[in-house]
């Protein structure tokens, strides 16, 4: 057990202790302004204040924790080791940087609430995030700082035993589409044969009807295939359905079709099932409420993971309204052309309202890597390299790596093939 004293006990402190110390290095932390406890304490402690009290393991604190609502947050950046810090503490402080003011900010998304540029669908860009700006997007910052605490802990209190977690793979795949030709409907099948004639795609008009007549398996029915890998590991996967309605955003098959319902259902014996929520749903709550009970009444089970259409996020309501739902895994912070950690962490962390100043029962369940990411790297050897970099970083501090592939991207069309080797390197990664 770890006892921290610090001049005020805040929401803040105790949200971000409770990541570093008890998610990352195991270590359970309490909390104490009384100095004679802190003193009676004979096992592994620190303060977090502004001046040490004595001899003891000291990192001068940050405003930041103890401060409410959001402020224009003076931050300079430097280089650290092997890494960058930022919340300089001076020369009496254990630590050159305060980690934990530090990781507030990244983990809170702090700077997602602050005007930023967006994307034409409204999202927040890497570019506009401070790690992207000061070069350690590529990097868990958050739990490497942990490490370098670990490791002052470990010399001040050499006899005391430190858990071990191990590196963990988390995967995720996301259904927008289930078929490419199949269960569509009259009227779209009619669209879509018009728009491979006025195109000329004549392989694929070919390819559209032997798939439709039975004659050959849909290119986005890869189903078989990934059962087939989920039972070769104890972990489960994660699939994702798009059970919207249609609409220009989200165009997957009507829960309508037996068909599609009994793939769900399939699919659900085998893997942890949950919806992709549609991008209507995103600022409807009425809509995110429907496509929940849709589910759950295919699979009754209560519904437990999400993830938003196009990886957007409406800070803090789209999380707000997962909250309210009582859905409790979410896998949407990420950045859909980076492999790189958006909110600086490897490590799963709870929802903190930053409006409430109160920390939630949502899980966020960052990505480090989408498969359309990885369509910017020309050949196999190009994309082979970055995965592997990015599961060497989460490997050095023992994180989850959570990659996100979707059904076609384990396809045999052009753009995707090879993908089904990368997929199986992140599964082998776990062993």
């Amino acid at each position: 057990m770890l006892l921290v004293y610090t001049h005020k006990i805040t929401p803040r402190v105790s949200y971000t202790f409770k990541h570093i110390c008890k998610r990352i290095l195991g270590l359970d932390v309490f909390f104490t302004s009384k100095i004679e406890d802190f003193i009676a304490h004979d096992s592994l402690k620190m303060s977090y204040t502004k001046q040490p009290l004595s001899n003891e393991l000291f990192i001068r604190s940050n405003e930041l924790l103890f401060e409410t609502g959001l402020s224009d947050v003076d931050i300079n950046v430097q280089q650290w080791e092997n890494t960058k810090g930022f919340f300089a503490t001076g020369e009496r402080s254990d630590l050159p940087y305060d980690i934990f003011a530090a990781s507030f900010y990244l983990i809170s998304r702090y700077e997602e609430y602050l005007p930023h540029v967006k994307d034409e669908y409204g999202r927040f860009l890497a570019s506009e995030s401070l790690a992207y700006e000061h070069k350690f997007l590529n990097q868990p910052v958050v739990d490497i700082w942990a490490y370098k605490l670990k490791s002052i802990l470990e010399t001040r209190f050499p006899n005391y035993k430190f858990p071990e977690r191990k590196y963990k793979v988390q995967p995720v795949i996301d259904v927008p589409m289930a078929y490419y030709f199949k269960q569509k409907g009259f009227l779209r099948t009619v669209g879509g044969t018009l728009n491979d004639l006025r195109r000329l795609k004549l392989k694929q008009l070919y390819s559209r009807y032997l798939v439709i007549m039975g004659f050959k398996r849909d290119p986005y029915d890869t189903f078989k295939w990934i059962i087939r890998k989920q039972k070769q590991y104890d972990f489960k996967f994660i699939v994702l359905f798009l059970i919207g309605d249609y609409s220009t955003y989200d165009k997957n098959i009507n829960t309508n079709k037996k068909q599609f319902v009994s793939l769900i259902k399939s699919v659900a014996d085998y893997c942890e099932v949950g919806i992709k929520a549609s991008y209507l749903a995103l600022d409807n709550f009425s809509i995110l409420k429907k496509e929940k009970l849709k589910m759950e009444a295919i699979t009754h089970t209560d519904l437990n993971s999400v993830r938003h259409s196009f990886s957007k996020l409406n800070l803090p309501t789209s999380y707000r309204n997962l909250v309210e739902l009582e859905i409790h895994q979410d896998f949407t912070m990420g950045f859909i052309n980076n492999m790189s950690f958006r909110a600086g962490t490897c490590t799963p962390f709870q929802f903190y309202d930053l409006d409430y100043e109160v920390q939630t029962p949502l899980q966020i369940n960052p990505y480090q890597c989408l498969d359309y990411g990885l369509l910017k790297y020309s050949s196999q050897l190009d994309k082979t390299e970055h995965l592997q970099k990015i599961i060497n970083e989460i490997k050095a501090v023992n994180g989850t790596f959570v990659p996100v592939f979707h059904n076609y991207s384990f396809s045999d069309l052009n753009r995707w093939k090879g993908f089904r080797s990368l997929f199986n390197l992140i599964l082998e990664s776990s062993k």
